[in-house]
């Protein structure tokens, strides 16, 4: 384009200053500039580029071309302000109707509002003709609501905008179009006028192009148009005229990568004979055999069945290659190799070229590993990027009254507390991580507090810590939590608290950078224009809110990447070039895109008005798609599965299979490495583990819950009680078993100590734990009716036992004794003192007693070992023979819940152990343990029974899956 301005215009270098370019968008205005600098070799003076427009319709004509003259046109209404206006009345219409809707849905809505009204206003189709079309019958419930409220809509919307004394931009756009198209009929400039690769076909754009077509020094430059497709091929695109019978028009083909260019032709009057082509370059840099046989790749469904009377030379690709890979992370490994390879070239240059901007970032990161920076032109959502993690994490922790997961995920964000406060901060957060581990809290802060203060959190060390830093944790949220807990609020309210709780966790780094420029002009601009749009919203409704509006808030990287390697999105693809193109993401609903429906039109309307079907960005992406092809090298590549099932490959890689048939070149070496760049060749798996550490550093305490542990898998015992490691709760957990069991323990201790093992007060203790606010709903709704039952059982129990002459000791204690050099510590549930004299060991279970099974192999010796410290008078104030050992298992039994297991017998029957040779057992099993695990050099074989040893904490640690079950 610009080789071709400069051989024109380029020996008098007034006249490359005094010309105008009209380009398509402000992206093809820099890739112009860059190119005249390139071409210049020096200094010059360049032409005015002006951006005309792009498909989209996003980016107006600049004002510097409007006459000073003229009156002047009414400005456009801020898009925020317009989304915002559109959101309230579509709220209110909809609040009218009885069908009350969400602000975060009102506002999705009204973007979609928004690009239909632009639709209209751009085909120039008058509202009115929506009366005239009565498709009701044709129609279902759910259209003709859409189309009632549509209706609605448009007859408040110009009311609206009046009072404002607005226009829409596209309005605006189409009469500063028209303005200067008139303008230049009657005087035209001085200089060269040239409108280049723009593909807008609204009519307002194709009158200023047959007028700059008609200037003496005008130029119209169309990108791609094919000039070698066959006429009858051509024709058959469309638009067609309406059947004379009074019959429908022929349906136009928009699938093709020709038809916008087409119609555009069609709408500025002028027949593709008239074109001519450029001189100074042509549509494809690849050879003219390969532009025959994408035209043909790409030719209507009815045009396909002359490919089997093609020479074979008119269905060679030569110079594109086409790499599949089984999953989106190997295509990315993959087309970050092949742009490695490019960058080991001195002078050669590679763009990938993509819709997927996930597979993008993918590429971006694996560069990385070898140190080469890629940016990508397309940019990346605010919603993805830390400024916008932000909000939406504050948002969120804010309208659910700061549940654990969504507190800690807003306190450990990377930009709160940055510099060297981050340190301290992350040492308080992480002890309330560890504080939050396991069932919820009650909601708000306050339950935070109260939950800092809760006998049940087991770890005091983290409690402490967390205790003394959350005061200044709770200061900086208190404001948001405040306002946010008030219910429907004024939405500039909402923004301006979240905005202040931003700012106080995060200073300056909030607003630092690209993305943080963008986060704080996008804050500023909602809040400005949030008067607008509807009149409350309820806190719970901002974070959806926040997501749709910053997922369409674009952050593009300043230069800075590798010179010579690039990624773009499709619309910066058809600026570009490079000596290799890579075509990434080629499979069905990404290149081409599944359309968008319009949830306000159904498709018969839009084509009963003359509206673009859905399916015309199809045919764009296939003009893309043809056009990158056009470069001398050429890359397709595809994934056969994503993230969630396999997946069908694009139409346009199927076109040119079939087309090619076995002269389809498949990159074979391009996915063999990316299949070995990470293969190590040869797999290891690993050796049952089995650590002997000496003496010296094995532990000499050990308690009696911890020696089936140490049996059945000594090196679960290891990695906790050597190592260190014991395993952390989830944060936001169900109540577990364990946590079940804490809670009757606590009951039942509070019982022993404030009511003296009443019986008549235990029901009262446990109601008075379930109804407290820090008690999980969970286990007040579900388990509390078992539980208030089993209680009941206990209590019971406990006054049949005082009326035989049993009575409870002591409860809820501790104690230890040393055996064989090794101390034995243990806690009891209950102890009682036996009509005899003799002892009674007691444990609670929350589930079932250990089977009889299990003690007779030498495990669940538990009771027998508590017997052992009893009897050796390791517990305070207990002395006697333990004569009794029982499990009160508060689980299901019969029609109730409770039941007496003993597991042992007095006469040793049912295969028990002898009531009176438990507490000997039991010693002899624990000296035997003792004797080769904890004094002795024993190696900590890990699973060694595994029938024995059901729990999975530590099986990734000693990457159990390697060798459990296999073979030596």
């Amino acid at each position: 384009m610009v080789a071709g301005l400069m051989r024109r215009f380029g020996p008098d270098p007034m006249a490359i200053a005094r010309g105008i370019v009209l380009l398509p968008n402000n992206r093809s205005v820099r890739a112009i500039t860059d190119a005249f600098v390139r071409a210049s070799g020096g200094a010059m003076l360049l032409p005015r580029l002006v951006a005309l427009g792009d498909p989209d319709l996003g980016e107006g004509v600049g004002a510097a071309l409007d006459p000073v003259d003229a009156d002047p046109i009414p400005p456009a209404v801020p898009p925020m302000r317009r989304r915002m206006m559109l959101a309230r009345l579509i709220a209110e219409e909809r609040e009218r109707a009885g069908q009350a809707i969400e602000t975060g849905e009102a506002v999705r809505l009204a973007g979609e509002l928004a690009r239909t009204l632009d639709q209209l206003t751009v085909e120039e189709v008058a509202p009115e003709r929506l009366r005239t079309i009565d498709l009701a019958p044709e129609l279902s419930e759910h259209w003709q609501r859409s189309l009632q409220l549509f209706e609605v809509i448009l007859d408040r919307w110009p009311d609206e905008l009046q009072a404002m004394g607005t226009i829409d931009a596209a309005d605006r756009r189409g009469r500063v179009i028209d303005r200067l198209a008139e303008r230049w009929r009657g005087d035209p400039p001085a200089g060269f006028v040239c409108a280049a690769g723009v593909t807008d076909s609204a009519p307002a754009v194709a009158r200023l192009l047959r007028g700059v077509a008609e200037m003496r020094r005008g130029l119209v430059v169309l990108a791609g148009l094919d000039m070698r497709m066959p006429d009858d091929e051509w024709e058959a695109l469309g638009p067609h005229a309406p059947d004379p019978n009074g019959g429908r028009a022929k349906r136009s083909i928009e699938t093709h990568p020709q038809f916008h260019l087409k119609l555009l032709l069609g709408r500025m009057g002028l027949a593709r004979g008239e074109v001519r082509r450029w001189l100074d370059g042509s549509d494809h840099d690849a050879s003219v055999a390969r532009g025959r046989a994408i035209t043909s790749a790409l030719a209507p469904a009815e045009a396909t069945g002359k490919w089997s009377t093609l020479r074979s030379e008119d269905r060679r690709l030569t110079g594109v290659s086409a790499a599949e890979f089984p999953t989106p992370a190997a295509e990315a490994q993959g087309i970050a190799l092949a742009l490695r390879a490019v960058a080991e070239i001195p002078g050669r240059t590679a763009a990938l070229v993509t819709p997927d901007r996930a597979l993008a970032r993918r590429v971006g990161v694996h560069c990385r590993r070898w140190g080469i920076e890629i940016d990508d032109s397309a940019g990346r959502p605010l919603a993805l990027l830390p400024p916008g993690t932000l909000l939406l994490a504050l948002a969120e922790a804010a309208a659910q009254r700061f549940p654990p997961l969504t507190l800690l995920t807003l306190l450990k964000h990377p930009l709160v507390r940055t510099g060297e406060r981050r340190l301290d901060w992350l040492r308080g957060v992480r002890a309330l991580d560890g504080v939050l581990r396991g069932p919820r809290p009650a909601p708000g802060l306050e339950g935070i507090d109260a939950h800092l203060c809760d006998e049940l959190v087991r770890d005091a060390k983290a409690r402490a810590i967390a205790g003394a830093w959350w005061p200044e944790a709770r200061a900086l949220l208190e404001p948001v939590a405040a306002t946010y807990g008030k219910g429907p609020h004024p939405m500039g309210g909402l923004i301006a608290c979240l905005r202040e709780a931003a700012n106080g966790l995060c200073g300056d780094a909030l607003w630092a950078g690209a993305a943080g420029r963008c986060a704080a002009e996008f804050l500023s601009d909602l809040e400005r224009e949030s008067g607008c749009g509807p009149q409350a919203i309820d806190p719970q409704a901002l974070a959806p809110l926040l997501r749709v509006l910053l997922d369409e808030q674009a952050v593009r990287p300043a230069f800075g990447g590798h010179p010579r390697l690039a990624i773009y999105g499709q619309i910066e693809g058809r600026l570009q070039s490079a000596d290799l193109m890579i075509l990434g993401g080629l499979n069905e609903g990404v290149w081409p895109g599944t359309p968008a429906p319009d949830p306000w039109l159904a498709p018969r309307i839009r084509q009963e008005l003359g509206l673009p079907g859905l399916e015309r960005r199809v045919g764009v992406a296939a003009h893309d798609f043809g056009q990158a092809l056009g470069a001398p090298e050429a890359l397709m590549t595809r994934s056969r599965r994503d993230e969630k099932s396999p997946t069908l490959a694009s139409r346009f890689w199927l076109r040119l299979e079939a087309l090619a048939g076995e002269r389809f070149e498949r990159a074979r070496d391009l996915e063999a490495w990316a299949e070995a760049i990470d293969d190590p060749g040869e797999h290891l798996p690993a050796d049952r583990p089995a650590p002997a550490p000496p003496p010296e550093l094995r532990p000499t305490r050990i308690s009696v819950t911890e020696v089936d542990r140490l049996k059945a898998d000594p090196y679960a015992f290891y990695a906790r009680r050597v190592l260190g490691l014991s395993p952390m709760e989830p944060v936001d957990a169900d109540p577990s078993a364990a946590w079940r069991g804490s809670a009757v323990h606590l009951i039942l201790e509070q019982w022993w100590r404030h009511d003296g093992a009443d019986p008549a007060k235990l029901p009262a203790r446990a109601r008075a734990l379930m109804a407290d606010e820090l008690t999980h709903p969970m286990i007040r709704a579900l388990w509390s009716p078992r539980l208030m039952e089993a209680i009941d059982w206990i209590a019971g129990c406990v006054a049949a036992n005082a009326e035989a002459g049993r009575r409870v000791l002591e409860a809820e204690g501790a104690g230890r004794v040393e055996i064989g050099g090794v101390t034995l510590s243990g806690r009891y549930d209950r102890i009682d003192r036996l009509a005899d004299g003799g002892l009674a060991i007691v444990d609670y279970k929350t589930g079932q007693a250990p089977s009889t099974a299990a003690v007779r192999e030498g495990f669940s010796m538990q009771l027998g070992m508590l017997g052992v410290i009893a009897e050796r008078g390791g517990f305070p104030g207990v002395a006697g023979r333990a004569e009794a050992f029982e499990y009160w298992s508060l689980a299901k039994h019969r029609d109730g819940f409770g039941k007496v297991v003993s597991p042992v017998d007095p006469d040793g029957g049912r295969d028990k152990v002898p009531t009176g040779e438990f507490t000997t057992v039991a010693a002899a099993q624990f000296v035997a343990a003792a004797t080769k695990w904890l004094t002795g050099d024993e190696p900590f074989t890990a699973k060694l029974v595994p029938e024995h040893a059901p729990y999975a904490e530590y099986d990734q640690l000693m990457r159990r899956d390697e060798w459990y079950g296999r073979e030596d």
